[in-house]
C-alpha cells in the first residue's frame, strides 16, 4: 500500500490521533469493471420507487454487508482517505438503513433497561459503568465483535495500540505556552480509555498496572506544580484531563482498590472540580471566561470534562461539586446557549472544519454521558416534551463535516487547532445513532480516526448500506456566517474532482478567533492530489496571535492569517475588512446524486455554479464591487473561477497557493505534482494579465508582525495581476486537469463568456 504524504498537513496540523488501522476487505464478487455506468438518479424518478427500493431489501442489505466486509479496500495520504474498489455492481451496495430486528443475522444492541420516568442530572443509575458503555454494552460487545467486521477491526487496533502503550512511559509533564498542557491532557485520556477497554475484556493485571502508573502519575508530585496542577488557567488542560480521570474511576471502578478510588477521587476534586464548580459559584475567578457567549469547542469540552467527572464520581463526592456542576442551571444549562449554538442554521460549526473534531467530540461525549448515567440529554441533542433541543439544527452538522472532507483532505480553512489524540470524528457515530442519521455511521465507519473505544458504543452494527447512495455531489452552505459550497464529481473516487469555496463573515470575534481574513478562498482537489491548498495554522505561541478583533490587530499581520496567504482576490495589497459581510448572489446545481454503486457517470452538461458578492471586504476606495464565481463544466471535468471587479482605483491580485511545480507562458500556466499535470489558463485576459510566482512570503512593504512568519516550505504562490480599468474587469480563470482516462486529453477548449449575473446551469452549454 502506497502512502502519499500531504504537505498541506505537514504544513499545519500535525495529525496526532495516533492510531493506525490497516482496512482489509472481503470483496467476494461484487468488483466490477471499469465501464462506464449512470449511477446519476434521474429528476424523474419517483420518491415511491426509491422508497421502495430501499424498503424491499433489508435482507438484500444484510447479505451484501456480510458479503462486502470492511467496504475501503486500503488509504492513502497522510490523512488516511479511505480508497474504494471500482466497482458497477448495483447490487453491492444500498441505500442508507439501520436494519430492523427481524432481518436476517442482524446483530443490534439490546435495549437499555435503565429508562427513569422523570431523569435528573443528579441521579444516576446504580451499576457501573455509568459513562457512555453501560454493563449491557459490554456484555453484548463480543457477540457483536464476532460479527461485524467493523467492531473486529477496531478492537484489533485498540488491543495493538495498548500494546504500544504499554511499553512507554507514562506522559511526561509539559508546559506549552500556549496550549498549556493540552497535548498532555489528551493523550493521558487517549491512553487510560484505551487501557481500561482492554482490561474490562481482559482482566489482565499488567494492563491494570498499567492504566494505574498513567493515572496516579497526573497527579504525583513529578507532574507539575502541586497546586493547580491541572492548569485551570487554560482550562481545556483541566477539563480533558477530569474526564480521563473520570472514565479511569468509572470503567475500572470495581477493579480499583477503595485506597486507589479514593486517591482518583480526591485528585479530581482537587486538581479539577473544585475547579469546576467555582466556575459557576464564584464570580471573580478569571478562568472561566468560556461558561458564556462562547459558541464553539471551549464551551464544549470544558463543560464535557467537569460533566463527566461529576457524573463518575457523583455518590461518592462528599464536597458538593459533582452536585453542583450538574445542576441543571449551571454546566448543562451552558452547554446548550453555548456549545450546542456553534452548528449553525446549514451546519456548519461556528470556528474551522477543524476545530469541529474538538467541539463535537466534547458536544458528543457530555450528551452521551448523561444519556447514559442518568437517562436523558437534557436536550442537548435530541430534546424531549419537558426539555426541547437546544439546536434543532444540530442534525445537519454531519452533512458539513461530510461535505467539507475533500478527495485528500479537509477544506481546511482557518486555524486547525492544537494536536488531536483522543479527539475523533466519532461523533458521527453518535449522531448518527441517537438522530437516526444512517449516512453518518456509514461515512465515518471508513475513517482511521473511527478506531478507538468511542465507535465501539455508539456504532450500531445493524446498519448497512453505502453513505453515498443518494448523496447529493453538491452542498451549498448558505448560513451568513459561514457561506460556502462544495462541489465534487463523485464520493467514492480519491482521483475525482471536489472544488470548495467559502465566503462568510472575516470578523475574528464570530469564529473565536480561528478564521483567516479569507472571503472567496477555495481548494481544488483532482487526480488525487490538491492543486490550491491552505497553508494551516499559524504559530499559536506568536504575540498577539489571537488578538483579531479589530482591522488593524496583530493576527492579521502574520502571512497565513493575511488576505495575502489565502486563495482569493488581494486588492492594493492590503487585508480584507475584518467587518466583511458578503452574500451569496446564486446558485445552482444540476442535482446529481450518486447512486448505489462507486463508479459515477456524469452527462456534458451536469454542473454546479455559486456566485458571491465580496465587495464589503474590501475598501470601497479601492475597488467598488467585488463579484466572484465558480463553476464546473466539461461534465465536472474542468472548473472556471471568474472574478468581476468594478471601479477598481488601483492594481489587484488573484492569489493561489500550491505545492506544484509550476510552469508558465504568459496566460498558461502548468502544474505537475505527484505524477500528474493541471493546466491553468486565463480566457480573454485583461490587458497585460499573465501568470507570474512568488515563494509564500509577505511583501516588503507590509506591516511586520511581531514574531517572524512560518517558513512555507515547498509552496508556490500562483499570481495574476491586473492593473486598473474604467468600468469593471472580468478574469476567467480555467482549471484543466489532465486526466489521462481513456478520453481526449482536456485542454482549454471553447468555454463562453457569460457576466456572472447571467449564470445557470444552462449558460455555458454548447
Amino acid at each position: 500500500m502506497t502512502t502519499r504524504r500531504n504537505r498541506w498537513i505537514r504544513l499545519g496540523i500535525p495529525l496526532a490521533v495516533l492510531i493506525v488501522i490497516i482496512l482489509a476487505a472481503v470483496l467476494g464478487g461484487v468488483l466490477g469493471s471499469r465501464a462506464h455506468h449512470n449511477n446519476s438518479r434521474s429528476s424523474s424518478q419517483s420518491a415511491a420507487s426509491a422508497s421502495a427500493a430501499a424498503s424491499s431489501s433489508a435482507a438484500a442489505a444484510n447479505s451484501a454487508k456480510a458479503e462486502l466486509g470492511i467496504y475501503p479496500i486500503s488509504t492513502d495520504s497522510q490523512w488516511m482517505v479511505p480508497i474504494y474498489p471500482s466497482t458497477t455492481n448495483p447490487a453491492a451496495f444500498s441505500t442508507p438503513t439501520f436494519l430492523p430486528a427481524s432481518a436476517s443475522a442482524v446483530n443490534a444492541w439490546p435495549t437499555d433497561t435503565f429508562s427513569p420516568s422523570s431523569p435528573a442530572p443528579t441521579s444516576v443509575r446504580t451499576d457501573r459503568p455509568r459513562l457512555i458503555a453501560p454493563a449491557y454494552k459490554w456484555a453484548a460487545l463480543p457477540s457483536l465483535i464476532s460479527a461485524d467486521p467493523y467492531l473486529k477491526s477496531w478492537n484489533d487496533t485498540i488491543f495493538r495500540n495498548v500494546s504500544q502503550y504499554m511499553t512507554l512511559p507514562p506522559v511526561v509533564y509539559h508546559l506549552d505556552n500556549s496550549s498549556g498542557i493540552l497535548d498532555n491532557s489528551r493523550e493521558v485520556k487517549m491512553r487510560i480509555k484505551a487501557f481500561a477497554y482492554v482490561y474490562r475484556f481482559t482482566n489482565d493485571s499488567s494492563v491494570l498496572d498499567r492504566a494505574w502508573s498513567e493515572v496516579s502519575n497526573v497527579f504525583s508530585s513529578s507532574f507539575g506544580p502541586s497546586t493547580d496542577k491541572w492548569n485551570s488557567g487554560h482550562f481545556l488542560d483541566l477539563a480533558e484531563m477530569s474526564a480521563a480521570l473520570a472514565i479511569a474511576y468509572d470503567w475500572l471502578y470495581n477493579a480499583w482498590s477503595s485506597d486507589q478510588r479514593g486517591q482518583i477521587l480526591n485528585a479530581l476534586n482537587t486538581f479539577g472540580l473544585n475547579y469546576g464548580a467555582a466556575a459557576y459559584t464564584d464570580p471573580s475567578v478569571t478562568y472561566a471566561w468560556w461558561k458564556t457567549n462562547t459558541d464553539g469547542n471551549w464551551n464544549c469540552v470544558c463543560n464535557s470534562g467537569i460533566v463527566l467527572a461529576a457524573l463518575a464520581v457523583l455518590g461518592d463526592d462528599t464536597t458538593g461539586n459533582a452536585q453542583t456542576i450538574l445542576s441543571l442551571s449551571n454546566a448543562i444549562n451552558s452547554a446548550k446557549t453555548n456549545c450546542a449554538q456553534a452548528v449553525s442554521t446549514d451546519g456548519t460549526w461556528a470556528e474551522t472544519a477543524n476545530y469541529w473534531y474538538f467541539g463535537t467530540t466534547g458536544h458528543a461525549e457530555m450528551a452521551s454521558a448523561l444519556m447514559t448515567a442518568t437517562g436523558s440529554d437534557y436536550g442537548l441533542l435530541t430534546g424531549t416534551k419537558d426539555s426541547p433541543s437546544a439546536n434543532a439544527n444540530l442534525f445537519k452538522t454531519g452533512d458539513f463535516h461530510m461535505s467539507v472532507f475533500g478527495m485528500t483532505s479537509l477544506f481546511n480553512y482557518g486555524d486547525h487547532g492544537p494536536n488531536k489524540f483522543s479527539t475523533t470524528a466519532n461523533s458521527m457515530m453518535l449522531y448518527g445513532q441517537v438522530l437516526n442519521q444512517p449516512r453518518y455511521q456509514l461515512f465515518q465507519r471508513d475513517q482511521a480516526d473511527a478506531a478507538e473505544p468511542w465507535s465501539m458504543f455508539w456504532y450500531d452494527p445493524s446498519v448497512a448500506g453505502a453513505y453515498w447512495d443518494g448523496r447529493a455531489l453538491d452542498m451549498n452552505f448558505d448560513d451568513s456566517l459561514d457561506q460556502w459550497v462544495a462541489m465534487r464529481s463523485s464520493w467514492t473516487d480519491q482521483r475525482g474532482l471536489y472544488l470548495a469555496m467559502k465566503a462568510g463573515q472575516t470578523s475574528g470575534t464570530a469564529h473565536q478567533n480561528h478564521n483567516d481574513l479569507d472571503a472567496g478562498d477555495f481548494v481544488l482537489d483532482a487526480l488525487g492530489t490538491r492543486w490550491a491548498g491552505e497553508l494551516g495554522s499559524g504559530d499559536y505561541n506568536a504575540p498577539n496571535y489571537f488578538v483579531g478583533e479589530n482591522q488593524g490587530d496583530p493576527r492579521w499581520t502574520y502571512y497565513r492569517k493575511m488576505t495575502e496567504g489565502q486563495n482569493t482576490i488581494l486588492v492594493n495589497r492590503a487585508n480584507q475588512l475584518v467587518t466583511a459581510k458578503p452574500t451569496i448572489l446564486g446558485y445552482g446545481s444540476s442535482g446529481t446524486v450518486q447512486g448505489d454503486t462507486t463508479v459515477v457517470q456524469v452527462g456534458e452538461d451536469d454542473t454546479a455554479f455559486w456566485v458571491a458578492d465580496l465587495s464589503s471586504a474590501y475598501s470601497a476606495q479601492n475597488v467598488q464591487s467585488v463579484k466572484r464565481g465558480v463553476r464546473t463544466l466539461n461534465g465536472r471535468r474542468q472548473v472556471l473561477i471568474q472574478d468581476e471587479i468594478g471601479g477598481a482605483t488601483t492594481a489587484w491580485q488573484w492569489r493561489m497557493h500550491t505545492n506544484a511545480t509550476v510552469s508558465l507562458s504568459g496566460t498558461s500556466a502548468l502544474l505537475s505534482l505527484d505524477g500528474e499535470t493541471m493546466k491553468i489558463d486565463i480566457l480573454s485576459p485583461p490587458s497585460g494579465a499573465v501568470f507570474s510566482t512568488s515563494d509564500a512570503v509577505r511583501f516588503d512593504t507590509d506591516v511586520t508582525p511581531p514574531a517572524p512568519d512560518q517558513s512555507n516550505p515547498g509552496v508556490m504562490v500562483l499570481i495574476v495581476e491586473v492593473q486598473p480599468g474604467s468600468g469593471t474587469t472580468t478574469l476567467e480563470i480555467l482549471f484543466s486537469p489532465q486526466w489521462n482516462d481513456g478520453g481526449s486529453e482536456v485542454g482549454s477548449g471553447q468555454v463562453k463568456s457569460v457576466a456572472l449575473s447571467d449564470w445557470t446551469l444552462t449558460s455555458h452549454n454548447n
